[in-house]
């Protein structure tokens, strides 16, 4: 027969162990984070990259809820009022955070050439829009922010080779 002392004794020291493993595990995920974090800092292309995915994405989302919020006044207002909405925002971000360059270029000529660039984007997204509605009718909301998302993904690759090698480069040393 087991003797009561020895039952608890493994009892508490499983529950130690589950502490370390669990304090491991954070030691190593915030190892991870810090490691993310300082990789995310650099210049290179890759950090700015992943950067660039990030704007993206909160631009999207910005773009999104305008659109839904605007829908009822037309596909086509509700896309402008999105895409103007979410270039301001993207542009500032892509200046200051994905290419820091705050300090090489001003905010009006991010807005202005960035801006530029995401016309393209614009009009990709209005003409694919104006082509559903004349092929297929009313696809509603969820369908038109994928088909939307796919376009601006695609311009996106397009767009971040252009503001890396244009708008936001290193090379061009000015402030406008």
């Amino acid at each position: 027969m087991t003797c009561p002392s020895l039952l608890r004794r493994s009892t508490i020291s499983g529950a130690r162990e589950g502490q370390v493993l669990v304090a491991a595990g954070r030691r190593r995920a915030r190892t991870v984070l810090q490691a993310t974090a300082v990789r995310l800092r650099q210049d290179d292309a890759v950090a700015q990259f992943a950067r660039f995915v990030v704007v993206g994405g909160l631009s999207s989302a910005l773009y999104a809820a305008v659109f839904v919020g605007l829908g009822g006044l037309g596909d086509q207002t509700a896309n402008l009022s999105g895409a103007i909405a979410s270039t301001l925002l993207a542009n500032e971000l892509h200046r200051r955070l994905t290419f820091h360059a705050g300090g090489r270029v001003s905010w009006f000529t991010a807005q202005w050439e960035g801006g530029g660039l995401a016309g393209i984007g614009l009009v990709a997204t209005s003409l694919t829009l104006a082509g559903v509605h004349a092929l297929v009718g009313d696809i509603g909301t969820g369908p038109q922010l994928l088909l939307i998302a796919a376009v601006t993904g695609m311009i996106g690759l397009i767009r971040f080779v252009a503001l890396r090698s244009w708008v936001f480069s290193a090379a061009g040393e000015r402030q406008e």
